[in-house]
């Protein structure tokens, strides 16, 4: 047992809680938490950090910041719009920008840290998908996050438009538009939102409350019960030397891991701070006040609403006349269309999985990306498909910097779209087996260690080596390959079994057909018997705790230290 205990600060504070609320046991042991230590860990610990960092920057903007669309003649600090009629919105954010001390720093590190928040969660999430991470028992976390992911969109589109500048204001007259083109209670939806016709008096004030109060309640709860169940179900981690399902390996929650994690809080600040310091963004004061008759030339949404800016410009121009309503597709489909793709696909993805492989056991082992050909293929394609709708959002910028028409420019990503994810699936699955491939030869044969030997007969060979025993351990972690379900096979003339001949049976079996395809088996190779688990496994001797998992161990927690 781990004999690590807290220093007298610490153990003061346990006592103190203790002796009110009987909560020192609970204290001591979750001060003892195991957790992993990989460096693609740390972006979902940067999420959290902008998180934070996003709260604070905006408590100080709430402070000036006047959610008004009342219109009023600018007299400030910045000269060249001194005279021009504009909403208080925008006045207050030039005053924010121009007149509060240290108010342009804090309104370019809340932007940064929107960018930096949804960037992290991006990485997050395909580090996740990558590794199957999202596997039973993870699937209402990986839900958790998704809708988290959605809801941080919604929360930086509301946050960029707040300051009715020309460039938000172009942003939210497409967000009117998407309102309107939804059938049937699409006008009703846009008048309630805008209380009237656009843009109206009461939208701006509304969406100050939505992205002020409801949608940060939103997020608070969503990372609560994101980190609760992590908690408690505790990580993933790579595989490795004695790594296996029922233990985590890693370092305690203190003193360890705290100061890491505290220092790299710190550092995250710091790259926050230093990009809103010398990293201009959102400059309003060169955009102008909103007016509808008018619109930038090139102008861009931040990252993360570019795959829906791109769709937009894409579309062909489609429009549906039914019994006097009409469906304007060139509006609806961009806006619906790819974010329900991506989102749905990636929520019912665990699921899908799990039916088709028939696999319902418990993993704390991440896989290897290319151990899982399929998955890996099919989530290169959604980023190729997600990357292309982005670079399309800036077909006027690509014209004009290339000298390219934008015609052809837009018709390129129409093709593009739907060519680059094939592509993108192919050359993902080959890697993926390449690198099977080369795994095999490595585990059997050994690594090339550059050493020229010559035979008696006069022939040169090349002397391998085995492969060093953490390393030999990741390549016998390689799964097998999914096997048919039970039910599912076909006899012995090759007929279907009848569970497998309707539509959802043929679909399970094509797709466990496609989870097993072009699987490269390890072999047996030299390091037979020294897998992670296995018995006659090497000891680990860098310190790092060893913490059974409460799925496998009917809730118990047992710690082993070593050193």
């Amino acid at each position: 047992m781990s004999t690590t205990t807290p220093p007298k600060a610490i153990d003061g504070a346990i006592g103190f809680a203790d002796e009110r609320f009987a909560t020192a046991g609970f204290l001591r042991g979750k001060m003892k938490k195991v957790f992993p230590d990989h460096w693609s860990f740390m972006l979902g610990e940067i999420a959290l950090y902008s998180f934070i960092i996003l709260l604070l920057s905006g408590t100080f903007l709430t402070l000036w910041f006047k959610p008004s669309m009342s219109e009023v003649v600018y007299h400030g600090s910045y000269t060249k719009l001194n005279g021009v009629s504009m909403s208080e919105a925008y006045s207050s954010t030039l005053h924010i920008s121009f007149d509060v001390r240290g108010g342009l720093l804090m309104r370019q590190i809340h932007h940064w840290s929107a960018i930096l928040f949804l960037g992290s969660i991006m990485a997050h999430m395909l580090r996740v998908f990558f590794t199957g991470a999202y596997r039973k028992p993870r699937e209402i976390n990986w839900l958790i996050g998704i809708t988290m992911f959605t809801v941080a969109i919604l929360e930086g589109l509301f946050g960029y438009s707040l300051p009715d500048d020309l460039l938000s204001g172009t942003g939210l007259r497409i967000t009117q538009g998407v309102l309107q083109s939804i059938p049937i209670v699409g006008s009703y939806l846009y008048f309630f939102a805008f209380g009237g016709e656009f843009p109206g008096q009461d939208f701006i004030p509304r969406l100050y409350t939505v992205h002020v109060l409801l949608i940060p309640g939103i997020l608070l709860a969503l990372v609560a019960a994101h980190f609760m169940i992590l908690w408690f179900q505790g990580h993933t981690q790579f595989p490795g030397k004695n790594r296996e399902e029922k233990s985590v390996m890693g370092k305690p929650f203190y003193p360890v891991f705290l100061i890491k994690t505290t220092a790299f809080f710190v550092f995250t600040f710091m790259v926050v701070a230093l990009l809103g310091t010398f990293a201009q963004i959102n400059p309003i004061w060169l955009f102008g006040p909103y007016t509808p008759d008018s619109i930038t030339a090139g102008s861009q949404p931040d990252f993360y609403m570019g795959f829906l800016e791109g769709a937009l410009r894409i579309m062909p121009n489609w429009e549906t006349n039914l019994w006097g309503h009409t469906v304007s597709w060139n509006v609806l489909v961009p806006a619906l269309v790819p974010l329900g793709l991506i989102m749905t696909g990636a929520a019912v993805w665990p699921f899908v999985e799990q039916w088709a492989t028939g696999d319902r056991r418990i993993h704390h082992i991440a896989d290897r990306p290319r151990n899982a050909p399929f998955r890996t293929a099919v989530g290169m394609a959604a980023v190729a498909f997600y990357g292309l709708l982005w670079l399309a959002g800036g077909n006027d910028v690509l014209a004009d910097k290339f000298h390219i028409s934008l015609y052809q420019t837009t018709w390129f990503f129409r093709f593009a779209v739907f060519i680059g994810p094939v592509i993108a699936y192919i050359v993902t699955k080959r890697i993926c087996l390449g690198l099977q491939r080369k795994d095999a030869a490595e585990y059997g044969h050994g690594v090339e260690s550059g050493i020229i030997k010559m035979l008696p007969s006069g022939e040169f060979i090349e002397v391998h080596e085995p492969v060093k025993d953490n390393a030999e351990a990741v390549l016998a972690s390689k799964p097998a390959a999914p096997a048919l379900i039970a039910g599912q096979e076909e006899d012995e003339n090759g007929i279907p079994s009848p569970a497998s001949r309707g539509p959802l049976g043929r679909a399970r079996r094509a797709l466990n057909g496609a989870f097993a395809a072009d699987d490269i088996p390890i072999g047996n190779g030299h390091a037979a018997g020294h897998g992670p688990g296995e018995p006659g496994a090497p000891g680990d001797d860098d310190g790092d705790a060893v913490v059974k998992h409460p799925e496998t161990e009917g809730g118990e927690h047992r710690e082993l230290s070593r050193g």
